[in-house]
């Protein structure tokens, strides 16, 4: 009996095997949905339809953006989780929801590792520290001494609470030990205009929020925090240059599929990913758009993320910010 249990499991393996192997040759034979747990506009959804039509070339079927928003992010999350795993319903997965959601929420319903299936990182942004030109000050160091000889004079906008703009603003606070008061806003179309009224006087963001404010002279760009200069603001220098070295912020956006999706299927993705962002439009649209592509596989996908849950969740923490 032993003997034929053996040959039973070992014949239901080889089974799935085959069965993955064949939806792998066949994958895909219909539409692709990216589901984006934001509204249109901005870098996440920017960077779901920079992939979208190069990946609809490459794999032979139309990848269609689908915006979910919601419950800062959950709503498309939760989605996505749920879906089944054979490659047909992705996830255009944004950092701030993905390794920030786990130490906002308590009860989270659903789990960044366990829960997806890493297929590639697509793009990154920076993010850029602008002011008001009311704020008496021309370079960062100058800001950090303003800021901290006025403890609770400037105001800060975020997108949202909880959002890259609000804990990247937080962790600025903590890395310099400067006090400003937050006002959050429901996405970066309200922030910056009150930004650009002077009502608000500081707004880190990614550069599609504030580049062409920070090109026009209407904002001044204090510094990128990345580690290179943004190409559609060469003059601006990074927080490195500018003094604050240990002050760097980026946002990523990355693909996942349902934990469970067969292996080949994954493979199958991620080559035509990389062969989509590889191609030499998608970098001229990229460019334009302010974000910067960045491919990286599943398993470095996967020990980025890994890496930076801790990191959020301590900074999460030391500012006492909640969702819940």
């Amino acid at each position: 009996m032993k003997k034929y249990s053996v040959i039973r499991s070992a014949l239901v393996i080889l089974g799935f095997g085959i069965s993955c192997l064949v939806m792998a040759q066949s994958f895909p034979d219909r539409p692709i949905t990216l589901v984006v747990p934001n509204p249109p506009g901005g870098l996440v959804d920017t960077s779901a339809r920079l992939l979208s039509e190069p990946l609809t070339r490459v794999i032979g079927q139309p990848v269609i953006v689908d915006n979910k928003p919601g419950a800062s992010g959950n709503t498309a999350y939760q989605y996505v989780a749920k879906a089944k795993p054979d490659g047909y319903t992705l996830l255009i997965s944004y950092s701030g929801y993905h390794v920030g959601n786990p130490a906002l929420f308590d009860k989270l319903p659903w789990d960044p590792i366990k829960d997806f299936s890493p297929i590639a990182l697509l793009t990154v942004s920076t993010n850029v520290i602008a002011v008001h030109p009311s704020v008496p000050v021309n370079n960062l160091k100058e800001f950090i001494a303003y800021a901290k000889a006025n403890p609770g004079k400037l105001n800060y906008a975020s997108q949202g609470n909880g959002s890259v703009s609000h804990i990247g603003t937080e962790i600025f606070k903590q890395t310099t030990g400067v006090d400003m008061v937050h006002v959050p806003y429901k996405g970066s179309g309200p922030a910056i205009q009150d930004v650009l009224a002077g009502q608000v006087q500081v707004f880190i963001s990614t550069p599609p929020s504030v580049m062409q404010h920070v090109q026009s002279g209407k904002l001044k760009g204090l510094a990128v925090t990345g580690k290179n200069r943004h190409p559609g603001m060469p003059n601006v220098p990074t927080t490195a240059e500018a003094g604050l070295p240990s002050f760097q912020l980026e946002s990523w956006v990355a693909l996942y599929a349902p934990a469970g999706t067969p292996a080949p299927v994954v493979t199958k993705l991620t080559n035509s990913v990389k062969q989509s962002l590889a191609l030499p439009e998608i970098k001229e649209r990229a460019d334009a758009a302010g974000v910067e592509l960045r491919y990286l596989g599943p398993n470095q996908t996967d020990a980025l993320v890994k890496k930076e849950l801790p990191f959020w969740a301590k900074a999460i923490k030391a500012a006492n910010i909640t969702l819940d």
